[in-house]
Parts: C-alpha cells; sequence; structure tokens
C-alpha cells in the first residue's frame, strides 16, 4: 500500500490489541510488523486473566472436593501440588504464546522479538538500532501493575509474579479493594493460606454494585479471609529467615510470608519517544486518543490498557479489530461503543454485571424498579454449603427497559454473555418474563425474577 514506507502499519505491543490490530490489518492487504520486547500475548496470555482464570479453576477444587462428600464421592486422601499447577499453567502460556506467533506469522506479519521506540514522523528505531519507517504507527503496550510508594515496597509481589512462586505461602498480606486484589485473595485463600487484603479505602470493588459487594465481603469473611478497610502500609521489611515484618496503620507489626499488590495498573507509555513526536499523554501517562483511537498525531493510534479506557482485554481486542478496519479495510471509520460492556470478577464466588448499578440508575434515571433473587444453589443445598447467590435487575421505571443486571453466583460471567447481549439490546423486563425456564438452573432466576 505504502511505497514511501517500510511497512503501512508497525505496531508496538503484541498483545490482545496489537496482535488483532496487526493480523486484521495485514488481512486487509496491508504490509505490516509488529514489536514486543517481552513475549507474544501480552498481559492476558502471559501473566493476567488466561494464566489467573486456571488458578480459580485449580482453587475451586478445594470447595468441590469437600463437597462431593455428599454427593457419594470419598475424597478423604485427596491432596494438592502447587508445582504441578504452576507447571502445568505456565506450559499452557507457552502454547498460547506459539499460537498467537503463529497467527501472526501466518498472515506474514514480520515480528521484532525487541523494543522499539518512536523516534521521528513515521520512524522507528529498534532496540538493536535498525531504523524502519511506517506510514502507520500503532501503540499496543498495554499497562503494568502500579506499586505504592511504600518503605520496603521492593520486597512485595505482583500478579505478574504470582504464577512463578515456588510454593504457596501460609500467611500473605495483599494490597489492593478490585479485581484483582479480591481474585488472589480468593485463590490463596483455597490454597490454604491464611489471607488479609488491606484497602486503604472503605468499600471493595467500587464499580460494582452495593449488594454484590456486600455479599462478597460477607462470604470471603466466612471464608477465613481477613480485610482491613482504611488502612495502610506504613513499611515492609525482609526478615533473617526470608520472612517479611509488615507494619500496618491500623495493626502492630505482624510477620509474613508474602506481600502483593494490587493496587492499579499503569499505562506503559514511558520510553517510547511519545512526547518527542507531539503524542498528548494523560495524567496517569495514558495515551490520550479520539473515538477512532487516534491520538495527537494523525498517523499514530493506540488502542487497549495504554489508553487507559476500559482495562479489559476483549475491549482491547474490539479496538484494534476497529482501527485495523478502519484504516485499512476500505470502509467508513469504525468507533468501538465501550457503554454497556460487560465485566466479571472470578472470585469465590463470582460477580458479573452489565450496565448500571441501582445507585447509578437512581442518579440517572429517576424513576426504576428493581427486581432481585436472593437464593441458595440447588448443589449448595446438598452440599451443605451455606452461602447465598444473588441477582438483581434494575430497570427504567416508566419504559421496563433493562439497563443493568448483576450477579454474583456460581458461573456468573458464563450466564452474564448472554444476560448482557440482552441488556445490549435493549430488553425489557416483559421480554424476559415472556421468556420459559430453563429448568432447575441458576439461571432461571433470570427470567423468574419478581
Amino acid at each position: 500500500m505504502a511505497e514511501d514506507y517500510d511497512y503501512d502499519l508497525f505496531t508496538i505491543g503484541a498483545g490482545s490489541g496489537g496482535v488483532r490490530a496487526s493480523r486484521v490489518a495485514a488481512a486487509h492487504g496491508a504490509k505490516v510488523a509488529i514489536a514486543e520486547e517481552f513475549r507474544v500475548g501480552g498481559t492476558c496470555v502471559i501473566r493476567g486473566c488466561v494464566p489467573k482464570k486456571m488458578l480459580v479453576y485449580g482453587a475451586h477444587f478445594a470447595e468441590d472436593l469437600k463437597d462431593a462428600q455428599n454427593f457419594g464421592w470419598s475424597t478423604q486422601n485427596a491432596t494438592f501440588d502447587w508445582i504441578t499447577l504452576r507447571d502445568n499453567v505456565l506450559k499452557d502460556v507457552d502454547r498460547l504464546e506459539g499460537a498467537y506467533t503463529d497467527t501472526l506469522e501466518n498472515h506474514d506479519v514480520t515480528i521484532f522479538h525487541e523494543r522499539a521506540e518512536i523516534t521521528g514522523a513515521h520512524e522507528i528505531t529498534l532496540a538493536g538500532g535498525k531504523v524502519v519507517t511506517a506510514k502507520y504507527i500503532l501503540v499496543a503496550t498495554g499497562a503494568r501493575p502500579q506499586i505504592p510508594d511504600v518503605e520496603g515496597a521492593e520486597h512485595a509481589i505482583t500478579s505478574n509474579d504470582a504464577f512463578h512462586l515456588d510454593k504457596i505461602p501460609e500467611k500473605i498480606i495483599i494490597a489492593g479493594g478490585g479485581y484483582i486484589a479480591n481474585e488472589f485473595a480468593g485463590i490463596f485463600n483455597e490454597f490454604g493460606s491464611k489471607v488479609c487484603l488491606v484497602n486503604r479505602g472503605d468499600q471493595l470493588l467500587r464499580s460494582y454494585d452495593e449488594a454484590l459487594r456486600e455479599r462478597l465481603l460477607l462470604i470471603s469473611m466466612k471464608k477465613g479471609i481477613d480485610f482491613k478497610f482504611d488502612t495502610v502500609f506504613e513499611y515492609i521489611r525482609k526478615t533473617d529467615d526470608g520472612r517479611f515484618k509488615v507494619k500496618l496503620s491500623t495493626c502492630d507489626e505482624e510477620v509474613v510470608d508474602q506481600v502483593m499488590f494490587a493496587t492499579g495498573r499503569k499505562p506503559n507509555t514511558e520510553g517510547l519517544g511519545l512526547e518527542k513526536v507531539g503524542v498528548e499523554l494523560g495524567e496517569k501517562g495514558e495515551i490520550k486518543v479520539d473515538r477512532f483511537s487516534k491520538t495527537t498525531v494523525d498517523h499514530i493510534y493506540a488502542v487497549g490498557d495504554v489508553t487507559d479506557r476500559v482495562q479489559l482485554t476483549p475491549v482491547a481486542i474490539r479496538e484494534g479489530q476497529a482501527f485495523a478496519d478502519s484504516v485499512f479495510g476500505g470502509h467508513d471509520p469504525v468507533a468501538v461503543d465501550h457503554s454497556c460492556i460487560p465485566s466479571a470478577v472470578f472470585s469465590h464466588p463470582p460477580i458479573a454485571a452489565v450496565g448500571m448499578t441501582e445507585g447509578e440508575a437512581k442518579n440517572k434515571l429517576g424513576s426504576v424498579k428493581v427486581y432481585q433473587s436472593d437464593f441458595r444453589p440447588m448443589k449448595n443445598v446438598l452440599a451443605g454449603r451455606d452461602e447465598r447467590s444473588l441477582f438483581k435487575m434494575i430497570c427504567d421505571g416508566d419504559s421496563g427497559k433493562i439497563v443493568g443486571i448483576h450477579m454474583i453466583a456460581p458461573d456468573a460471567a458464563e450466564m452474564m454473555q448472554a444476560a448482557a447481549i440482552a441488556v445490549k439490546a435493549g430488553l425489557t423486563k416483559a421480554d424476559f418474563d415472556a421468556t420459559t425456564a430453563i429448568h432447575p438452573t441458576m439461571a432461571e432466576e433470570l427470567v423468574l425474577m419478581r
């Protein structure tokens, strides 16, 4: 396409968004190159949602094996080996990295396994010194864990390191109140760690509906997780035996085996040469883009977590697809709709949601109707597990249009994917009421709420 440049598109970052954009652009006929300084696949595949979900599956067996006894199964001699799970997860990460690499190579995308920096208009310099040019540049470098300014912070791990531990810590303090903190609190707790979750604020998962947050807190406490709110770290100091002395603002000093920070993520924009070529950054270092993912420089675009719009893998993929279709697809520009995005927290049990919370709906719409189902799943009844699920449906009070669905229940995320389609399509409570239930299932509560 671009005879005056080495490439039509040069992508910096081979994560989910960058890979999708590069593959689709190449399929449209563009000559594409991509640079990745670490491993092809990015955060999600290598050190994020994919390996984490495998740990979640592994952790669930702890409860499943206990519950199985009331279903007639003998599981008294069951044992858990962390190294086996860890190594199997890392092996599958290797497989996925190979699959992502194959996808790029099968579309004739040139892969540079090194860092890249924008050094001029349409110019990229690779770490090895090679200089190339491109008509368009896409930045898809993602984000990384934010480390708080605390004495001894270098002794703590982040979610990046959790997949490589040599053993499960007997006692761990996790800092944070978001989805990563709650997910790893559940994982380590099920693996037998004594877990304390420390949050500088007064609530968990602030973007989720209050009723779900309260239910997760109650269940997590019953499972043995300790919570400390309005609390900050004063210091972390390593002991002679390799453990850590931790002083929290609301507690006496204690000794733990591990400290983990899950306190947000910071866009990876340092050292890319963005400011030198006129790309505007936000207060958090995020790349500012328009609705078509274009930066303040016409030929430079950005997608995914580096823009800090919505830090979710499927969003990065949709942004990458829209960019490639818009620039190389030969039709009108495509913008991603960032409203009504479903999400999940793979806690124990998981939370899933789409649309507005009850509080948001009341503030925006005024008149709302709230329907809910608070029940004990059939499996929990027979297992003797006193753990209740909660579904909430938020509707416009005048039209009956569903503006939000929220649930905490086993397999909540699996149910939410289909429910999110209905909310996105603008269906009403009456549409759900007119749908016959599948019995017996948890999902039938979606069409039975009163």
